[in-house]
C-alpha cells in the first residue's frame, strides 16, 4: 500500500465523517452504534490476530518490556480519556451552547489521533490502515456533534474536523520522513511505540463493544452482534488470505543477506577456477 493511498484513505475518512454532522440527524445514533459495535470488534480482533504476534515477533526488545508498553499505552487511554471525555470511541455529547472551544478535548483527540499514525511508517499494515479509518468515524462525527453546540461558526469548526483528519497522516508522514533523514533511524522504536498502540486498542476496542448497546451496556441484541460478527470475519478473512504475505515481507531482509553472501562465494570461486584454468 502506497504512502499516497494510506494518507488518503485516513484523511478522507474522518473528514467526512466529522462533516456528516451537517447533513445527518445527530438524534438517530442506532447505524453510529452499529458501526461502533463493528469497529470494536474489528480492533480487538487486528490487535489480537495480527498486531500482538507481529510485535512480539519482529521485536529486539524483550518480552517483557513489550508487555510493559502495552500496559503504558492501556493506561495513557485511560489518562487522555479524562480530557477527551471519551469522544475517540464515539461518545456524543449533546451539551447546547458550549461558551467556548474545547481545547482540552481537541488537544487529547489530535495527540491520540497522531500516535495511531507513528507505526504504520514500519511496515504499512493494510489492517492496521483499515482498523484506523473505521474507528476515526465515529470519533470524528462525534467531535462533530461537539463542535456544532459551541458558538464556533461552520467554517471554524470544518477547520478544527480538519485538523483532526489531518493527524494520523502527519504522524505516519513524520515518522516515516525522520526514519529516512538525517535525525537517524527510527525503525528501532516501532515496536515499542506499536506497544503503546495496541495498549490504547485494546482500551478502546473492549470500552466500545460494551458501550455501543443498549443502557445496560453488557448485553448484545441481535443487531449489535451481527456487527461484531462482521468485524470479526473481515478480520479473520485478512489473517487467513493476507498471513503469507505479512510473514514473507518480515523474512525479505534476511533473504536479501543470504543471497548477496552466497553470490559473493560464488564469484570467489569462479576467479579461483579461471585461474586454475590457465
Amino acid at each position: 500500500m502506497s504512502s499516497t493511498t494510506i494518507v488518503s484513505i485516513l484523511f478522507i475518512s474522518a473528514l467526512l465523517s466529522g462533516l456528516a454532522v451537517f447533513f445527518v440527524k445527530r438524534d438517530n445514533t442506532n447505524l453510529l452504534k452499529l458501526i461502533l459495535a463493528f469497529s470494536g470488534a474489528y480492533l480487538f480482533s487486528i490487535t489480537v490476530l495480527h498486531l500482538i504476534p507481529h510485535v512480539y515477533h519482529s521485536s529486539t526488545t524483550a518480552p517483557e518490556v513489550i508487555g510493559l508498553y502495552i500496559l503504558g499505552g492501556f493506561i495513557f487511554q485511560l489518562l487522555l480519556e479524562q480530557f477527551s471525555q471519551g469522544i475517540e470511541h464515539g461518545h456524543i455529547h449533546h451539551q447546547e451552547n458550549i461558551q467556548s472551544f474545547p481545547i482540552g478535548i481537541m488537544f487529547s483527540l489530535c495527540l491520540h489521533a497522531f500516535l495511531e499514525g507513528m507505526p504504520l511508517a514500519a511496515g504499512h499494515q493494510k489492517e492496521l490502515v483499515f482498523g484506523i479509518a473505521i474507528h476515526h468515524i465515529p470519533a470524528a462525527f462525534a467531535l462533530g456533534s461537539l463542535l456544532i453546540n459551541t458558538k464556533l461558526t461552520k467554517r471554524q469548526i470544518i477547520f478544527a474536523l480538519f485538523v483532526f483528519a489531518a493527524m494520523t497522516p502527519l504522524g505516519f508522514i513524520t515518522s516515516k520522513g525522520v526514519s529516512q533523514g538525517d535525525l537517524g533511524n527510527v525503525s528501532q522504536y516501532f515496536d515499542k511505540i506499536m506497544a503503546v498502540v495496541i495498549g490504547i486498542f485494546l482500551h478502546i476496542s473492549t470500552t466500545v463493544l460494551f458501550e455501543s448497546g443498549s443502557a445496560d451496556h453488557h448485553k448484545f441484541n441481535k443487531k449489535k452482534m451481527i456487527a461484531v460478527f462482521l468485524g470479526i470475519l473481515v478480520s479473520l478473512g485478512n489473517f487467513l488470505f493476507d498471513g503469507h504475505d505479512h510473514s514473507h515481507g518480515a523474512e525479505v531482509p534476511h533473504e536479501q543477506h543470504d543471497h548477496s553472501h552466497d553470490h559473493s562465494d560464488h564469484d570467489h570461486d569462479h576467479s579461483h577456477d579461471d585461474h586454475s584454468h590457465e
